[in-house]
């Protein structure tokens, strides 16, 4: 039998003959914690055959991609319990998202606790029966057949977009479900199971479709790492932005208003204007222009752009108004090009930095609506650079550096870079020219390599226009999102036919760099609520002092305090309620206000103050002054 080369990862290569399963290799070359392979790029399973050299790398959980193939396979183990304790269900789908997976079932009506257990219960039956996960190709007439007879409508509909003559399927014991896979080699591998929660989904998303169960779970292999995952739960509800802004009062949403529209309450506006002018101070400083643009345009300007064409499902429907068609600006840069254009510019005036807390609206399904995580309305931290080639790689290396400093200020530690590149597979959403891509993305790599940044690349993440880096942080609840961006474009400049004249007198396009440090203000709220736990550093607090008169004779007192404080330019009240001290305190602490100043007789004949903090506990009487200017400089050193 011909033998074939296979390489891998650390450079080794290694002689089999061909044919030989993949799975043997896993074992061969000590891999037994392998759960799928990537062969030349492409994830297969490890009962495939290996028929051709090729480059060979075994996933285990660790990797994201091995991750998602356990959960996949997890999630078929849940629809097989499913079935074997309600036949009259039917399947709808059942991927691996980020944090575990979930399937859409119909069973006539909502699963209960009881449910849940049962399945969870019987998944760890057939886990422990280690049933072989085996791929089967069936051809799509015999398949249509196969699910009328099983009258599983919603697979039936699957069927229906797909073309190929044969349909893969992947089987354990007597239970079968569609799936492109790849899938783990046996049940067995299934180790540590948890069926989380249940919730209604429309069928494709559709609320004209009928409404099915969706049954959310995470599996392990080790108890251990599931216990971790279940204690990181826990603390993410504790952290929750949603439940700590309703009861700190930062923000409201309400049915009269409407879905994704928040409501800034006193407490939370203050947090928002105090993030606000610290991010505009900080542009001002670096030679940002700040401007204004409307909340509408007419839709010709995003379809110059481009936005139309490949966001349109995310915009809301143009109104007509005195011939025009006009709708809710969905981003910024098209207005930024205008107010570029509103004049014309040499290349002594580059690079030009325009800067804007920008409104903007988007259409988010109701079912992705999360807290200010995702909104309708939002205001995003905004700007574009209008820059000469030559000046691409300062301008982009100046950005970093901002974001590196407005991190530190905000102490978020845990973060990564993403560089986002084209597929030039991907014809219809890139534009076609393969030169300016390639040099954008040498551009953006050597950016980062002479800052000495690590990153990853994402192949296809970039934006329609260019490449962009992306930096991913990981919030309180374990998740990962994108929190600001850099992206590099060369295309909308030349739609816009935006120009300025060189050193040799002729006219040249700009380079445009779009950016975002701090994202829209209610996803960057939404991540400090989480990452503080509500408990905001002093000069961020929305309520920096709180002054606590411990009988109504020292309110007068308490009142004057407060005014000194303000003059200062600190956040204080006075809580004059009826309540004992102890009361108050505990109350102030609920709040999570870093200071609580406690007043009576002796302080009001000392012009002092008696000072708590909320982590430090009881710091003893003060001099007025003094905690106000210890307020200061903890407010001034961002601590």
């Amino acid at each position: 039998m011909a033998e074939i080369e296979v390489r891998f990862p650390d450079g080794k290569r290694r002689r089999y003959p061909q044919g030989t399963p993949l799975a043997r290799i896993a074992a061969d070359t000590g891999r037994a914690d392998a759960l799928v392979a990537r062969v030349d790029g492409r994830l297969v399973d490890l009962a495939a055959a290996l028929d051709a050299e090729a480059a060979v790398e075994f996933l285990n959980f660790e990797d994201p991609d091995g991750r998602m193939v356990y959960w996949h396979s997890s999630a078929h183990l849940m629809a097989q319990a499913v079935k074997q304790l309600f036949p009259q269900a039917q399947l709808a789908i059942g991927p691996p998202i980020e944090d575990g997976f979930y399937y859409d079932i119909d069973i006539g009506r909502p699963f209960g606790p009881e449910d849940l257990a049962q399945i969870e219960e019987r998944m760890r039956d057939l886990a422990r029966q280690d049933q072989t996960i085996e791929r089967v190709e069936i051809p799509r007439d015999e398949a249509i057949r196969l699910y009328q007879e099983m009258g599983e409508r919603f697979k039936l509909e699957l069927l229906e977009d797909i073309p190929d003559a044969r349909v893969s399927f992947y089987r354990q014991d007597g239970f079968l479900d569609m799936c492109r896979g790849p899938h783990l080699p046996s049940t067995g591998r299934i180790k540590a199971i948890k069926l989380l929660s249940t919730s209604g989904a429309y069928w494709r998303g559709d609320e004209h479709q009928p409404m099915l169960q969706r049954i959310y779970g995470v599996t392990f292999p080790e108890p251990a790492q599931l216990d971790a995952y279940l204690h990181q739960l826990e603390e993410a509800k504790r952290r929750d932005h949603r439940r700590l802004g309703r009861e700190l009062e930062l923000f409201a949403f309400a049915e009269e208003v409407g879905q994704g529209l928040p409501l800034w309450l006193p407490r939370g506006a203050s947090v928002r204007m105090t993030l606000e002018r610290y991010i505009v101070d900080l542009e001002t400083q670096l030679g940002y222009r700040h401007v204004y643009t409307p909340d509408l345009a007419d839709v010709e300007l995003y379809k110059i752009s481009g936005h139309w064409e490949h966001f349109r499902e995310n915009m809301y429907p143009p109104m007509e108004i005195d011939h025009e068609e006009l709708v809710l600006k969905p981003m910024n840069c098209p207005h930024h090009i205008m107010i570029y254009k509103h004049q014309q510019h040499s290349y002594r005036d580059l690079p030009i930095r325009i800067a804007e807390l920008g409104r903007m609206y988007r259409y988010e399904r109701s079912g992705t609506l999360a807290g200010l995580h995702r909104v309708r309305s939002m205001t995003l931290n905004d700007a574009h650079i209008f820059c000469r080639p030559e000046q691409i790689e300062e301008e982009f290396a100046g950005v970093i550096r901002l974001i590196q400093r407005v991190y530190r200020d905000l102490r978020i530690e845990a973060y990564r870079y993403d560089l986002a590149l084209h597929d030039p597979a991907s014809k219809e959403y890139y534009h076609h020219d393969e030169d300016l891509w390639a040099m954008a993305e040498r551009l953006l790599r050597q950016v980062l390599d002479d800052l000495g940044l690590a990153y990853t690349s994402v192949l296809g993440g970039a934006n329609f226009y260019g490449p962009k880096l992306d930096v991913q942080i990981r919030t309180a609840t374990g998740a990962v999102e994108s929190l600001s961006t850099v992206q590099l474009d060369f295309l909308l400049p030349r739609r816009f036919g935006l120009e300025y004249i060189g050193e040799d007198g002729k006219a040249h396009p700009p380079v445009m760099i779009h950016r975002a440090i701090i994202s829209t203000m209610e996803r960057m709220i939404a991540f400090l609520i989480e990452n503080y736990a509500g408990a905001f550093p002093v000069w961020l607090a929305p309520e920096q002092a709180r002054i606590l008169p411990i009988a109504d004779r020292h309110n007068a007192y308490a009142g004057q305090v407060s005014v000194r404080l303000r003059e200062a330019g600190l956040r204080a009240e006075v809580d004059a309620s009826n309540e004992r001290i102890s009361y108050k305190i505990r109350n102030a602490q609920m709040m999570k206000v870093p200071y609580m100043l406690v007043v009576g007789d002796r302080e009001a004949e000392s012009g002092q103050v008696a000072v708590r903090r909320r982590e430090g506990g009881d710091l003893g009487p003060m001099a007025l002054d003094a905690f106000v200017e210890r307020v200061r400089q903890e407010v001034a050193a961002k601590a």
